[in-house]
């Protein structure tokens, strides 16, 4: 089973630690949470631990990386496709 890792409790998304399929159940290292695929997930990539509503804000590190550009589903891959950025932009 691939494995992924919460950075900070606060986290709704985690660091997958291998590629991940469509289907497979993914293990959150020592919590005793597993999470479902939607899609593929490359290494070192985020999958999104609960829903995140449009416009939520997207957490690692305990801390905001973005917000949601479109629903998010637990266990989708989130990244550039579904995630912006306004830090810098004014």
């Amino acid at each position: 089973m691939p494995r992924a890792l919460r950075i900070n409790p606060a986290d709704n998304v985690a660091v997958v630690l291998e590629d991940v399929a469509a289907g497979e159940r993914i293990e959150v290292m020592g919590e005793g949470f597993e999470v479902t695929a939607l899609g593929s997930i490359p290494r070192w990539h985020k999958v999104a631990l609960e829903h995140i509503a449009k416009d939520q804000p997207v957490i690692k590190y305990g801390e905001e990386i973005g917000r949601a550009s479109t629903e998010i589903e637990a266990g989708s891959f989130a990244h550039t496709h579904n995630v912006y950025c306004t830090r810098g932009y004014r």
